[in-house]
């Protein structure tokens, strides 16, 4: 199992909207056959590993990170291609979380004689698809909110520049955070001061034709027709308030694809209606890269799920700005807590991943 979890760790940048899957076919201690997903539409990790094992998977025993899927979509059912290998019995590390499989797969399994069991490193298995997992049972997608700071906790200066308070080995790795995502979300705001491109440009990272969903929260649609984020491949999705016929032609024009989203009680894009559609869209994790306006909305109002902070070795002062405007707490019993993961050091910058333990969960807003 452990063997097929780092094997669906391959497919991380390939196989969105699908979860990652690895799977490992043995005859005893030996291994005879592996394979993860690659990529939406193609053949899933148990029919790579299959093909590898060809008659040697008769008799022999799968360990797949997740339940075979048990119905016709874009490929044919793996349990019907594991049964009629003559797989004598499959270990699965956890259960699918979508409704259309969740408990299928093992009884059409166990019906055709195969012996199933489940739960084989469970925790690091759902480690693979949080993203998959939330969007299956709560209707959302996972939300990382990536900030880049000070020491003092600063992301500009107070004139605004920025380039570039981290450094080059944290800028590639923000590229894999990209690659990983579903969707990368981002503020009209940002748009206007930076005109950025927030697609993955890294030519080591492989994505077999994908680029992440770009998404402006655009109240009063003021997103350039000109911006390069419209032309950096992949789909653009601009939400916002005032569809104006004029400024909403030219965007769709220039190829993006305009969304009118109610408001919150602010006036501003109702930030849960949108990570709704998104989930709607098939984005497992949304990665908001956006000022200080958009990321403390998403603080406060509780949709973080993790934050990734990369911390420069520099300060810059109180009259700079701050990583996120959040609301004022009077107590520190109210404060915003998170739970810390993991501590990396990416040349001169430390970056820092941290899960939400208490959130106050919300309707939420943004610019």
């Amino acid at each position: 199992m452990r063997r097929a979890i780092e094997l669906a760790q391959l497919g991380r940048y390939t196989n969105h909207p699908n979860p990652r899957v690895g799977c490992v076919i043995a005859q005893g201690e030996r291994i005879v056959g592996e394979g993860w997903h690659r990529k939406w539409g193609e053949p899933h990790a148990e029919v790579h590993a299959l093909r590898e094992a060809g008659d040697a998977a008769r008799g022999a025993t799968a360990y797949v990170t997740l339940e075979p899927h048990s119905y016709q979509g874009r490929t044919p059912p793996c349990t019907d291609a594991l049964i009629r290998a003559g797989v004598a019995r499959v270990v699965c590390g956890a259960l699918d979380p979508n409704p259309k499989v969740l408990g299928q797969g093992v009884r059409q399994l166990e019906a055709a004689g195969v012996i199933v069991q489940t739960g084989l490193l469970e925790d690091q298995v759902r480690e693979l698809n949080p993203g998959f997992e939330k969007r299956m049972t709560l209707g959302s997608p996972r939300v990382i909110v990536k900030l880049a700071a000070s020491l003092d906790g600063r992301t500009a200066l107070a004139n605004g520049a920025s380039r570039w308070i981290t450094g080059e080995a944290a800028r590639a790795d923000v590229q894999r955070l990209r690659a990983e995502a579903g969707a990368v979300l981002t503020g009209v705001e940002t748009v206007l001061a930076d005109d950025p491109l927030l697609n993955v440009r890294d030519p080591q990272i492989e994505l077999l034709g994908r680029q992440p969903l770009r998404v402006i929260l655009d109240t009063r649609l003021r997103t350039p027709p000109g911006a390069r984020i419209l032309s950096a491949g992949g789909e653009t999705l601009i939400f916002t308030t005032h569809a104006d016929g004029a400024a909403r032609r030219a965007l769709e024009a220039a190829g993006a694809r305009v969304i009118e989203a109610p408001p919150d009680e602010n006036g501003r894009v109702n930030l849960g209606r949108v990570l709704r559609v998104l989930a709607e869209n098939q984005c497992n994790d949304v990665l908001v890269e956006a000022g200080p306006t958009l990321s403390g909305a998403v603080l406060d109002q509780g949709f973080a799920d993790e934050l990734i902070v990369y911390f420069a070795p520099m300060l810059l002062g109180p009259q700079a700005r701050a990583m996120a405007n959040l609301a004022m707490i009077e107590r520190l019993e109210d404060a915003r807590r998170y739970a810390l993961m993991a501590v990396d050091r990416l040349d001169a910058d430390v970056r820092l991943r941290l899960k939400r333990i208490e959130a106050i969960r919300g309707q939420g807003s943004s610019d």
